[in-house]
């Protein structure tokens, strides 16, 4: 085999080899499906197999490829034929090898057309689709000029002397979440039996005619009624480099009597354990969060991703607050903005508020959010909040 020139471990010590266990299972898994998705931004490839994988990773250099090592796996025609599946017009693939390592593992070389920064794990079976390795691969970003990270964190939040504060060489982008979907109906009206994924929806696709008619770019996270996971939806954001991220739900509760709605921010607590996952991905690689380039030491890393987060709730709170005003306008509301560990709301470098528009267990707020009238006045109460903390904010520089 070719000299180990340089690996990217991701989440291992320095020097070791990085496993990932998804759990124990039998030997001879069995490959069903792979699918291969790109654009400019990164590829996807995703293996599909009828059980739980273990796998190894590493990168090669001189030329750049990277290696994965099923464990437990027989290579079969599925596997066999990855090339086949490659877009011949694919930026960062060249060709992929297949081959069965020893007796119990399937080597998979990706041969690389540029350096990248790969992102391997697993996911779960959800619906009819069975247990997945995924490999997602990324443009390494360009790396910093020499200097203090800490001081050009600053200096990228900073706005021009002579600027407004919001930068006018783009168009923000926002991103709206319309709240559950597909098999998660979320909570269900106990008198019209209405549910709160279609309440989302709605309300999301009238905030997005608004905020377009205002000149501002808007992506949906679903713009049908299909089922997305809670931890795929921030960083969906990320991926997009959107400016902010607004989730819209409906609450509900045992009780009948609580009413009104509410905006919630990330809480400290929250922050912190998604800091922690985040940079124990990132300990041994090169990587970008909030604009802010992490290297290789550990101790800048966690001033920076401190700085990043305590930036992005400071902005949270500031649209929350601008939200829940407009919104106070058409019900009753929480008085104050809300703390939360949601999911929804951990992407470290992207603000992000939920909003609680109403109480589906309630008799009055179920009636109101039965109203075609009632939820345009909340996107339009979504809408004119947004517009008014991207009237004073200072964008970060995508």
């Amino acid at each position: 085999m070719a000299k180990l020139s340089r690996r990217v471990l991701l989440g291992a010590s320095a020097g070791g080899l990085l496993v990932m266990a998804l759990g124990s299972r039998a030997a001879g898994n069995r490959f069903v499906a792979v699918r291969i998705a790109s654009d400019r931004s990164y590829t996807r490839v995703s293996v599909e197999a009828d059980g739980k994988l273990r796998y190894k990773y590493f990168m090669l250099e001189n030329p750049y490829r990277l290696v994965v090592d099923v464990e437990d796996a027989d290579l079969n025609p599925v596997l066999g034929n990855m090339a086949g599946k490659l877009p011949a017009n694919d930026p960062y693939i060249a060709n992929i090898r297949t081959a069965q390592k020893d007796g119990n593992t399937v080597r998979i070389v990706f041969d690389l057309k540029r350096r990248v920064l790969p992102k391997v794990f697993g996911l779960q079976p959800e619906g009819d689709v069975k247990h997945r390795l995924v490999v997602d691969l990324y443009p390494v970003a360009v790396a910093a000029k020499p200097g203090d990270p800490i001081r050009a964190f600053w200096d990228s939040r900073k706005p021009a002397a002579d600027a407004p504060a919001v930068k006018r060489d783009r168009r923000p982008l926002v991103m709206l979440d319309p709240g559950h979907g597909g098999k998660d109906p979320g909570a269900i009206g106990r008198n019209t039996r209405i549910r709160e994924k279609d309440i989302a929806l709605h309300i999301a696709r009238e905030t997005k005619k608004l905020l377009e008619a205002s000149g501002y770019q808007v992506l949906m996270i679903r713009n049908s009624d299909i089922f997305i996971p809670v931890p795929e939806r921030p960083v969906l954001a990320q991926k997009a480099k959107a400016d902010l991220f607004v989730s819209i739900h409906a609450d509900s509760v045992e009780s009948s009597e609580p009413r009104g709605g509410g905006v919630y921010v990330l809480s400290q607590k929250g922050a912190s354990s998604a800091a922690a996952a985040l940079l124990a991905a990132n300990e041994n690689a090169a990587g970008s969060i909030g604009g802010v380039n992490m290297g290789g030491n550990k101790d800048v890393n966690q001033v920076l991703m401190n700085m990043v987060q305590t930036q992005t709730i400071n902005d949270s709170k500031r649209l929350a607050r601008f939200v829940l005003n407009q919104m106070s306008k058409h019900n009753k509301m929480k008085n104050e903005v809300q703390y939360a560990g949601f999911g929804v709301l951990r992407a470290p470098d992207v603000p992000a508020i939920l909003i609680e528009t109403a109480f589906l267990s309630n008799p009055q707020d179920e009636a109101l959010l039965n109203s075609e009238a009632f939820r345009r006045k909340v996107a339009h109460a979504i809408a004119n909040g947004v517009k008014q903390y991207l009237g004073v904010a200072v964008l970060a520089r995508r």
